[in-house]
């Protein structure tokens, strides 16, 4: 086996274990959002970003925590938080104070009971290695945490495409939004 059917078949393995309606629960969780924001840091914050990106695409009101234009967040906005091993500091500190504004919270994590989790309405458990390489994580040939992001990557755009779904966007209208600035 090439070491790339061997990355993909990792990749299958975990997006084989999270339930679609998990999905569709988080698609709607953002629809009903006034304002969703993310936070991750590493790999993981790219990951955010990306996502972030894509639902701007989607016509959502998104910010990435941190950048200079991020607005203060209010009541009822919602928070997506990524962090493989949920003990990212400053995720895990996000989500708290987060959640003590009474916003919805949806942790991305490997590790439901882990400190970022606890402040979580949602959690899309995303049973992939870390960097950590406990006993209970999946088995990776990869460094770090790379399957986790990579499978984070997929789980994100389907995510979208129920979240374009549920707001009747298609490509056209996505490609609106993209920039026209290249």
């Amino acid at each position: 086996m090439t070491k790339t059917k061997a990355i993909l078949n990792e990749i299958e393995n975990v997006i084989n274990q999270v339930k679609e309606t998990d999905l569709e629960i988080i698609s709607q969780q953002l629809v009903k959002a006034p304002r969703i924001f993310v936070v991750g840091e590493g790999r993981s914050g790219l990951m955010a970003k990306s996502f972030a990106m894509r639902l701007m695409h989607l016509g959502a009101t998104v910010y990435v925590v941190g950048e200079t234009i991020t607005p203060s967040m209010t009541k009822g906005d919602c928070l997506v938080a990524v962090s493989g091993s949920g003990t990212t500091q400053n995720v895990a500190s996000v989500a708290q104070k987060s959640r003590a504004l009474d916003c919805d919270v949806i942790v991305v994590t490997t590790n439901p009971e882990s400190l970022a989790a606890l402040s979580a309405a949602s959690i899309l458990h995303v049973p992939a290695a870390t960097k950590f390489r406990k006993e209970n994580e999946a088995r990776s040939i990869q460094p770090l945490g790379s399957l986790f992001d990579q499978s984070v990557h997929l789980l994100f755009d389907t995510i979208c495409l129920i979240y374009a779904e549920l707001r009747d966007i298609d490509n056209q209208k996505a490609f609106e939004q993209h920039s026209n600035l290249e």
